[in-house]
């Protein structure tokens, strides 16, 4: 594995990123099961019985040094999904943030705020990046949005990009935050998740 790049637990006030292991193959199950992830034709998540794969991949990656994945951990403790550096480039400073699946349950909460507000920090502040990318469909809408509003600015369109698991190919929208733009990026972020925190408590 490349030095640049080791397993690390960040945590969190609403969650917390363990370093991934097949100890969280039976959580990662479970969570996939709350919204049936996998059956989102423009998503890779995968179902049940393929996650004991998934995770295997996900650790042959990172011993390669080209990914550093994470299990996604709520307040509870309990499993509710993946996340990972992907696209790993030591001698360029760069990673992607990607592959990133949540149970429907704590979809669009400060969770995944403050889970993306960890892994940019840990990037920009840790790992001296030059520049974070996201990565997804031209079709998931959603996670288009919801990646804008993190304060990654668009790059452009990888068109016929990669082959999806029915064999058909993707156009691949390709955003980034740069380092220049992290101090703004993490002020905004910083608020929107103390926002969320007081609309909890209220």
């Amino acid at each position: 594995m490349a030095a640049w790049l080791a397993p690390i637990a960040l945590q969190g006030r609403h969650v917390r990123l363990e370093p991934l292991s097949l100890a969280h193959v039976p959580g990662l199950q479970q969570a996939t099961r709350d919204g049936e992830l996998w059956r989102l034709w423009y998503t890779s998540v995968p179902d049940p019985d393929g996650m004991h794969a998934y995770v295997e991949k996900a650790l042959a990656l990172r011993d390669a040094g080209a990914a550093l994945p994470w299990a996604v951990i709520d307040a509870n403790g309990e499993v509710v999904g993946s996340t990972r550096y992907g696209n790993v480039d030591a001698d360029n400073k760069r990673v992607e943030i990607g592959w990133t699946w949540y149970a429907k349950r704590v979809q669009r909460t400060a969770l995944n705020t403050e889970a993306k507000l960890l892994l940019l920090t840990h990037a920009f502040e840790a790992l001296d990046c030059a520049a974070v990318e996201f990565r997804t469909s031209w079709f998931n809408h959603a996670s288009r949005n919801a990646i804008a509003r993190l304060g990654a600015k668009q790059d452009g369109i990888l068109r016929k990009h990669m082959r999806m698991a029915d064999g058909q190919h993707r156009d691949t929208v390709v955003f980034s935050i740069i380092d220049g733009e992290w101090p703004m990026v993490k002020r905004h972020l910083s608020f929107k998740l103390e926002q969320s925190h007081r609309s909890s408590q209220s």
